[in-house]
């Protein structure tokens, strides 16, 4: 059963009622006894844990960009390149 938080205009009395999805919302306050007690917004208490799927798949933003290829020239026959003192 889903818990949910409501709040009294009047009084400003919050509280969390655990409902079934199927039960109408509650009107009265049970602080003050007027009616506008009504049902907030808020976040979700669901998280993942583990290491399932998602955790490979969709936990990050972007994977690191590959290493580009190496920009030095390739030896000339003979020779070092140019990389070391021998020249």
């Amino acid at each position: 059963m889903p818990i949910y938080e409501y709040r009294c205009p009047s009084c400003g009395f919050q509280k969390e009622h655990l409902q079934k999805m199927s039960d109408e919302p509650l009107s009265v306050c049970p602080s003050c006894g007027t009616t506008g007690y009504a049902k907030l917004l808020s976040a979700a208490g669901f998280q993942l844990k583990g290491s399932g799927w998602y955790a490979t798949d969709f936990k990050g933003a972007s994977k690191a960009a590959a290493p580009a290829a190496d920009a030095t020239p390739a030896p000339a026959a003979g020779g070092c390149g140019g990389g070391c003192a021998c020249h």
